[in-house]
């Protein structure tokens, strides 16, 4: 072998080399960039607030003792007829703001929230670190509220989980994002679960897309957390959501014939019932502002001329024990059956007593103390928002 042809080798040893190295260099390069896209501390999303994580509960059963349960904070709840879990399908997502909205509403999104609530309840409200993904956005400068709620408009939400924004305001408290506000800091959040499903990949890589997207128009650098760590708390609150998303059902059945429908909606009225107009029956808390208690479904479809069947149903997570909702369902339910002749049922047919519907209402005391050990009340406005 000539020098040549030694030389010849040695030159494209080298050349695949560096080939080699260069290609290292740029694997290197891409996986710190990953890195630092999505790299936080996060804390487990059931863990904070004085959540008890090792608490077990008792399942409610109407025959006999109570029996040891799973985890609530990871299994799905199991209750005995009334309470049953509500069909996802039948929950529709929130509607989107317009983005013609002359500001970032602080109220917008958040259910039953009152004009006068202080500005720094309204931010917790509305990025609350239980429920929401925080995403911190530093800036080396103050930020006006003026000039970044264009961009922030941008980014309302993802899938069917609500973005919001608060800024740290210069007398040190964190606000909603208002015109004429000044804040040396901002935090994005986006919910990690709502009734239907959890934050998937796909939603929080939209997500930090498009915050980098906003942050770079408005000269903020977002800190993004882990998206590992992000979709385990996210499936760790669906869990908690869809193991609490029951409803109480009380029907009412006719003892003769099927009710006609014109004179049915005149007794339900009478009784206290709001008829939307879709079709819908309301009993609202008059003591409460109007929000809604419990609901009633005449089973048929709108243009039935009659039904014979009624039932009640108490959203549990969503009205708060305070309210009773439970009480003043079966309240309504026995004004109803002397009103029309019926008889109060369960799902089956079978007679609900007193003695059964106390029952029942033990379990929903128990219900509510689930709830309040993973520091989501119900009727609470975090439970609205998840259960909304």
């Amino acid at each position: 072998m000539t020098d040549f042809q030694m030389s010849l080798i040695a030159a494209g040893g080298v050349f695949v080399v560096g080939v080699i190295s260069y290609n290292k260099w740029q694997e290197y390069k891409a996986r710190k960039s990953v890195e630092r896209a999505f790299s936080h501390d996060h804390d487990d999303v059931l863990m904070k607030g004085g959540a008890a994580p090792e608490r077990m509960r008792h399942e409610p059963v109407l025959d006999g003792a109570p029996e040891p349960g799973h985890d609530v904070l990871t299994e799905p709840a199991v209750h005995a007829e009334p309470l049953r879990r509500a069909e996802p399908g039948a929950v529709p997502a929130a509607a989107p703001v317009p983005a013609a909205a002359a500001s970032l509403d602080p109220v917008a999104g958040l259910p039953a929230v009152k004009p006068d609530t202080p500005p720094a309840q309204l931010a917790e409200n509305l990025v609350d670190p239980l429920i929401d993904c925080l995403i911190p956005l530093n800036s080396e400068g103050p930020l006006r509220g003026d000039r970044i709620l264009p961009a922030l408009l941008k980014l309302r939400r993802v899938g069917n989980k609500p973005v919001h924004f608060v800024g740290l305001a210069v007398n040190g408290d964190w606000e909603p994002i208002v015109h004429g506000g000044v804040y040396t800091k901002l935090q994005a959040g986006v919910q990690l679960a709502t009734r239907t499903t959890a934050l998937n990949e796909l939603e929080y890589s939209e997500m930090v897309t498009r915050l980098r997207a906003v942050a770079d128009e408005i000269g903020a650098e977002p800190e993004v957390p882990d998206m590992i760590e992000v979709m385990s708390e996210a499936k760790t609150l669906h869990r908690f959501v869809a193991g609490h998303d029951a409803q109480l059902g009380v029907n009412l059945a006719s003892k003769g014939a099927p009710w006609a429908m014109a004179t049915l909606i005149g007794a339900l009225e009478n009784a206290g019932f709001d008829v939307r107009p879709d079709g819908k029956f309301v009993m609202t808390d008059k003591e409460e502002g109007g929000g809604t208690l419990f609901t009633l479904s005449t089973n048929v479809t709108l243009g039935a001329d009659t039904t014979s069947r009624l039932t009640l149903l108490l959203d549990v997570p969503c009205v708060a024990p305070a309210r009773d909702g439970f009480g003043k369902m079966v309240a309504c339910a026995k004004d109803l059956e002397q009103r029309l002749d019926a008889a109060i049922v369960d799902d089956f047919d079978q007679p609900l007593t007193d003695a059964t519907l106390e029952e029942i209402a033990g379990q929903v005391r128990e219900f509510y103390q689930e709830m309040d050990a993973a520091d989501i009340a119900a009727g609470s406005t975090r439970a609205l928002r998840l259960f909304s």
